[in-house]
């Protein structure tokens, strides 16, 4: 799914700003492998980073919908630098040998001009995908959006993603046509709140 830079774009931290806690969680997933699930802050730029450049170019292009191999420094910043309030970001985290946390997967939601729709992105590292770690991070998505009365979350999404949208099937979304034109379909997921 995109994001577009333009809507990642936007102040860190403003009066009133609180550490997301509610956003912290230890999973383990069904092949046995844990993760710690976080808030993304400003300090994760390197790793957001690393992540991204571990990517295959596959999934970077199912992620970012064009082709590089890192972000250019004012996406990096988008990303990394959130106000997790009109932009919500989440990484899954698991730790090596050595103790060493390493991100396998990001998730966020940005909202956009209608306070009740938001777009989401997500990726995972390809080690990671099939495990079901996508389908965990958007629940987590959706549950947290319709708690900040959020009634709607999409995404764009290109044809051959058969990941995404067997996770949008499986959590009850709907393949739309997509305002974005030809080359993308939308992921839509209805949230109660």
């Amino acid at each position: 799914m995109n994001v577009p830079v333009s809507a990642l774009a936007g102040p860190v931290a403003h009066a009133g700003w609180r550490f997301p806690s509610a956003l912290i969680d230890r999973l383990r997933l069904a092949d046995g492998r844990e993760v710690v699930v976080r808030p993304v802050l400003a300090f994760d730029s390197a790793a957001a980073q690393d992540f991204v450049r571990g990517l295959s170019p596959t999934s970077r292009l199912r992620r970012f919908h064009f082709g590089l191999r890192e972000l250019p420094p004012s996406l990096l910043r988008a990303m990394t630098e959130v106000d997790h309030r009109q932009h919500v970001a989440i990484v899954a985290e698991a730790f090596d040998d050595d103790d060493e946390p390493q991100i396998v997967a990001d998730a966020r939601y940005v909202v956009g001009p209608d306070p009740r729709e938001a777009e989401f992105g997500i990726a995972v590292a390809d080690a990671w995908q099939g495990a079901g770690l996508g389908r965990v991070l958007m629940r987590r998505l959706g549950r947290h959006a319709a708690r900040r009365g959020i009634s709607r979350l999409v995404g764009d999404v290109l044809p051959d993603n058969r990941a995404m949208l067997a996770i949008t099937e499986s959590l009850a979304g709907r393949i739309v046509r997509s305002p974005s034109g030809p080359g993308v379909v939308r992921a839509q997921f209805e949230l109660s709140g």
